[in-house]
């Protein structure tokens, strides 16, 4: 079966100006799937953009399926940064018979652009389409980390057994999915009082990493080494506050400012491991003088930006570009290892696997903070040390 089979071609005249394209701006950068589908070879382009036409699963939102075309009006008028892109757009995935049929259509898609090193930019409906996101990877039989900026946890259950799910309920599909290639899952922004208790104490007992909001208000950096252990992320346009980002049917007052979004795309972008990505939920029934269009278009040009402003500062080789410190807790029991980059200056952890557990290799390499490091200076253990080391057992 052809990726072909299916994309349904653009039509450029929805989404270009009467006066065309200036030359600097993206339209006139990218390539678009009009009437021939492109060949698609390994490398022979950096980033694919995807819309995805459904919202059957989009619970109270309505009308999501038809964000990709609204993005893309904002999205090409931008101009090119200080790097030259290798852009296609695929076109849209549009509604299956089923909602299962367009999972396995997402899931088909992105699992193949990522065999050819094209990274897939999914601009979906509802997002359910995570699930099908994660998918991908089961059939690349990839460990998966995974991030997502949602203000809540996506835990309910189901209606049905069967491979539907809803975008208030994927994360249960992910997490109960057999056989399981989920490693680790991190949730950056969830706001208390949208979550239930019980599931806060489910993700401290699989030592699942999740944050509220208020962490990272004083400092968006505080996101970067979450967001640089991710192997895919998902991002829900309800986690930016609706004054930024009104064009969602569960916008709430409180949540991300638009230019902390952007730093947290651009983060992403960096992020020499992450190889698919997904925006999802931005419904412009909703919208009002295509601010939010405005705003996703923005961030996903950050993240752009982040991909070819790549450290390739992982995995940590050669080691001359790097500094090896030493800690030793306060106990006597051992020691820690940390490393710093001298490209970036950014830092990790050396987790030793357990006896046993990894035949290749003797330790899990996390992302962390100077801040971790110092912990470790003062003889005690990082919290991200300790949990990293139970998800090893």
């Amino acid at each position: 079966m052809s990726l072909s089979d299916f994309f349904f071609p653009l039509n450029p005249d929805k989404f270009t100006p009467k006066s065309g394209f200036y030359t600097s701006q993206l339209g006139l950068k990218a390539l678009f799937y009009t009437d021939a589908f492109p060949e698609l070879e390994e490398n022979s382009y950096d980033i694919a953009i995807i819309g995805v036409q459904d919202d059957r699963a989009a619970v109270n939102n309505n009308g999501c399926a038809l964000g990709p075309d609204y993005f893309r009006a904002q999205f090409y008028l931008l101009n090119e940064g200080s790097f030259t892109s290798k852009i296609i757009d695929l076109g849209n995935i549009k509604a299956g018979a089923s909602i299962s049929d367009t999972y396995v259509a997402v899931k088909t898609v992105v699992a193949e652009l990522i065999k050819l090193n094209i990274l897939p930019v999914i601009i979906g409906g509802g997002q359910d389409i995570t699930y099908a996101q994660y998918m991908a990877y089961e059939e690349l039989e990839q460990k998966v980390d995974l991030v997502i900026v949602d203000p809540r946890f996506d835990l309910d259950e189901a209606d049905d057994e069967g491979v539907a799910t809803r975008s208030d309920a994927y994360l249960n599909k992910i997490f109960l999915h057999q056989p399981n290639y989920l490693f680790n899952f991190s949730n950056i922004g969830y706001q208390t009082y949208y979550v239930n208790q019980d599931s806060l104490k489910v993700m401290n007992k699989l030592y699942f990493d999740v944050h509220r909001l208020g962490e990272f208000m004083d400092d968006i950096s505080l996101t970067e080494p979450i967001v640089r252990n991710c192997n895919m992320l998902s991002f829900d346009i309800s986690a930016i506050r609706s004054s930024d980002a009104v064009a969602n049917a569960n916008a709430g007052p409180n949540g991300f400012y638009g230019e902390q979004a952007c730093r947290i795309a651009r983060y992403a972008g960096m992020n020499d491991k992450l190889n698919s990505i997904g925006f999802y939920e931005f419904n412009p029934a909703f919208d009002q003088n295509g601010q939010t269009a405005m705003l996703l278009a923005q961030i996903v040009w950050y993240f752009i930006d982040g991909f070819y402003n790549r450290k390739k500062d992982f995995p940590l080789t050669p080691k001359s570009q790097y500094l090896t410190y030493r800690t030793s807790l306060a106990d006597g029991t051992g020691e820690m290892l940390f490393v710093k980059s001298k490209k970036s200056d950014r830092w990790w952890m050396q987790v030793p696997y357990p006896t046993g557990i990894s035949k290749n290799e003797r330790y899990h390499l996390v992302p962390c903070r100077y801040e971790d490091y110092n912990t470790a200076v003062n003889g005690e253990m990082p919290d991200l040390w300790w949990r990293t080391y139970q998800k090893l057992l």
